[in-house]
Formats: structure tokens, sequence, C-alpha cells
């Protein structure tokens, strides 16, 4: 099979040509999204929180230009490191009738109310990854743990776990999600006595106990170990080693 035809959905993954990709968090009926005074409905709506961290600032000036030579009717061909200068997308806004910042007066599709800010608005190219969330939708009850460090695998391959990395438990935190936090960095993870702990009191109907030291720390100690570095655990006044 040479080529497939698929619809988009929700979690597939688009990119322009300037770093600036993303995926598609939500798809709307075009009678509910922003509109122009024309009339006319924007296709994608993507975050302003995309440029400045990344300074791509190629994105906004490719729309900015796209949307000038759509009304002048004309293809621009913009050579990389020489191309059209900014003054000269100001003049060419300017002359297909445009403000100069580019930005145009959105309606909402869903109240017709118009937006308190100007948007920037344009034409830009948008390609489509071969990353689809189709192919990637992954998920795992009970599958295979790590031997060294008694974590899930990782990977739809391995049928492994779901990573939740740094930025992951930073959204648990904003959410306060205090116990969802916790049983996924412990019994979910790498909690070996917490695990067979937290199905025997499912099974009775009882509260699950508090977690137990990971096994994390244990190829921690034995790391420390190898560098000729003894661990000591204190626990309760008692000196365990």
């Amino acid at each position: 099979e040479v080529a497939q035809l698929r619809n988009i959905s929700v979690g597939d993954k688009l990119a322009g040509r300037h770093g600036n990709k993303g995926v598609i968090s939500r798809i709307l009926p075009e009678e509910d999204m922003p509109y122009t005074k024309e009339g006319k409905p924007i296709d994608i709506i993507l975050t302003p929180l995309g440029v400045p961290s990344r300074m791509n600032l190629g994105q906004i000036l490719e729309m900015h230009l796209g949307l000038a030579a759509e009304e002048l009717q004309y293809q621009a061909i913009v050579p990389p490191f020489s191309g059209t200068t900014e003054d000269d997308i100001v003049k060419e806004l300017v002359e297909a009738g445009f403000p100069e910042t580019g930005k145009l007066t959105l309606y909402d599709g869903r109240t017709g109310d118009k937006f308190d800010q100007d948007i920037a608005v344009g034409n830009m190219y948008i390609l489509k990854l071969h990353h689809m969330v189709e192919d990637k939708i992954h998920m795992r009850s009970v599958g295979p743990y790590s031997i060294t460090t008694q974590q899930p695998l990782g990977g739809k391959a391995q049928n492994g776990g779901q990573r939740i990395g740094e930025m992951e438990v930073w959204a648990f935190l904003g959410y306060g999600a205090a116990y969802a936090l916790r049983e996924v960095l412990t019994i979910k993870s790498d909690d070996i006595l917490g695990r067979s702990a937290a199905f025997d009191s499912i099974v009775k109907g009882e509260r699950i106990r508090e977690p137990n030291v990971p096994a994390t720390f244990n190829v921690l100690v034995r790391h420390l170990r190898g560098l000729a570095l003894d661990i000591n655990l204190e626990r309760d006044n008692d000196v365990t080693e």
C-alpha cells in the first residue's frame, strides 16, 4: 500500500516551515470558528505562546506577507536569508488595504460578538506530519517492568507505560491532584511492595496505605556504593543499612 487517505483528527500533528509544530487540540464546525468582518472563517487558530520562546518570527512574517499576497493576487517567492524585509511586508499590507500591524477585527462564531483585541490573521503553509494519533494511541493496565529500575517499560512496542515527566508532574501539581500524583510516582511506577499492597487494599475495600521507598532509590545507593560511598538509612532513630 503506497498511500492512505485519512481525515484529520484531534491529536494529529501539523507543522509550519519554521519549526512551529503542534498537535490539534480541537476541531470545530466552520460556523463556530472566528470570522472576519467579510464573514470569512479562520481555518486554524495558533497560540501566540509558540513564538517568543522559540524566536521563530519567520512564521509571523510569512503570515503577514501571505495575507497581502492573496489580496493582491500574486505568489511571493522569498529566498532564505536574502528575502523580503519587514518594511517591504508593511508596504504590501498597506497597498492591499490592511492595517500596518497585520491585525484584523474578528468575531466569535458562536456568539457573533466582536473580540476585545484585534488578532493577527494571514496565510501560511501548514503541513500534516506523519505522526498521527491513530498510529500512536496506546494504553496499558498490567505489563512488563524494567529489571534495573522496576519501572514500567516505555513505548507502544513493549506494551509500556505512560511516562510522567517533569512537566506532567507540574500539570498534576497545578490541578492540585495530590493523590493521582502520588499514585503515578509510587504504586504505578517502582514501589514494588506498594503495588501488591494496593491491590490487596482495593480487593478488601480498605484505604491504600502510605508509599514505601521506591526501587530507584536502591539503584542510586548501589551507584554510590560503586563510587566507594557507603549509604546508611536512619529510620525511627534506628540505624539500618
